[in-house]
């Protein structure tokens, strides 16, 4: 059983380095300034290229993550506890990022701005959970092989006809539904193709379940995701330039001018490369609890950088006017605060939640009350001025 637990410990890992590098990338994204922004600088490009791996990471692990424990116990299906936990953990995710993006102040006014329907990283890794779920439903009572075939196809086929589907504008679908398949109103993330390295993930996460009993299982594994993984990044270009000139197919050519996608799955792999090598040293207990925190983490920084709720973060004030040496220092205390912050709260979680329900339950009981008075002294007043009228007798 040890032995089991200890093959995780490098995707909690990878989680926890996903995550920082996410807070970092967005604090110095949004509060470095643009004079500073040099192409030609080789700092900044290789800051700017590590950054673009942040997401894709953050994406496979969790599709490797959820699916790992979808398939862990024995029952299959609907009789799978799993199932009713991952549905609700994706209309959690779902129902959080709408939060994030609500104005208070808005509110009060009776107005939602448009932000608010923006889709983000949760909006995304939540219907991508539940999709890994309804996948998982699907291929439930097929031949296993069936469930991580679907998984890989999806990954695949949403990679492959990107450029067929990006550019489209959804004029005809309402507009917070359309933000899941295109950026055109701002959305920063959509469902396509991000779902595809979560899928990718969870078939990772299934070929792992399989082998995780094999001897060489991680000296395989490590030359396995380098070999692919260099693959990818060097020569998935080449093949669909190559497939381009023998079918006459202009998608195929359209991968090639664009082919980040399956670049930075070779970059994922690398990853997930050099974490299961150094897997020896990757099991302390903060580094594990971080990985293992990473919503907390997220939801704190959206409030602290962006000012959800109230519109007063970091980037309002500070947007785009910082110098290299004041963004790097701030976004190393950004990262710290950020994470000693949601530490501290899952660490005191349960009494937290205890205390939030009870307020809102003493809130909802003094409401009540007031409601119910109001009502008497409404319907006291209504029979006073019947009697008055003459249509009620004393």
């Amino acid at each position: 059983m040890e032995n089991k637990t200890a093959r995780l410990y490098f995707v909690d890992a990878m989680r926890a380095w996903a995550i920082l590098m996410m807070l970092q990338g967005h604090f110095i994204d949004g509060l470095l300034d643009p004079l500073f922004r040099d192409n030609s600088n080789i700092t900044f490009n290789i800051w700017k290229y590590f950054r673009g791996i942040t997401a894709p990471v953050f994406f496979t692990v969790s599709g490797f993550i959820f699916t790992y424990l979808l398939v862990k116990g024995d029952k299959i299906g609907l009789q799978n506890p799993r199932v009713q936990k991952g549905v609700r953990r994706g209309l959690q995710l779902l129902l959080i990022g709408y939060l994030l993006r609500m104005n208070l102040f808005g509110l009060l006014q009776g107005e939602i701005y448009a932000s608010f329907y923006l889709v983000d990283v949760l909006h995304c890794i939540g219907l991508s959970l539940l999709g890994i779920v309804g996948i998982y439903l699907l291929t439930s009572k097929l031949n296993k092989k069936v469930f991580p075939f679907v998984l890989v196809a999806v990954t695949g086929l949403l990679f492959v006809f990107e450029p067929a589907y990006q550019r489209m504008q959804l004029e005809f679908v309402p507009q917070f539904l359309a933000n899941y398949f295109t950026k055109i109103n701002g959305s920063v993330f959509t469902i396509f193709p991000w779902f595809g390295y979560a899928t990718f993930g969870g078939f990772l996460s299934l070929v792992f379940t399989k082998y995780k009993n094999f001897k060489w299982l991680y000296p395989a594994a490590i030359s396995i995701a380098v070999a692919v993984g260099s693959g990818l990044i060097f020569y998935s270009s080449d093949v669909f330039l190559a497939l381009s000139r023998a079918t006459g197919i202009q998608l195929f050519a359209d991968v090639f001018f664009n082919n980040y996608l399956f670049i930075r799955l070779g970059d994922v792999f690398l990853v997930f490369a050099v974490f299961m090598l150094i897997r020896g040293v990757l099991q302390h207990r903060t580094l594990l609890k971080i990985g293992q925190s990473t919503l907390s983490i997220y939801i704190i920084h959206f409030i602290i950088l962006y000012g959800s709720f109230t519109g007063l973060g970091l980037y309002g004030f500070l947007h785009h006017s910082l110098s290299p040496a004041m963004v790097i220092v701030g976004a190393l205390l950004f990262m710290i605060s950020c994470t000693y912050l949601a530490l501290r709260y899952e660490e005191r979680k349960e009494f937290i939640k205890l205390n939030v329900a009870t307020s809102l339950r003493f809130l909802w009981i003094k409401t009540e009350q007031r409601l119910l008075y109001l009502l008497e002294v409404a319907k006291s007043s209504f029979y006073r001025l019947l009697r008055y009228i003459g249509f009620v007798r004393s």
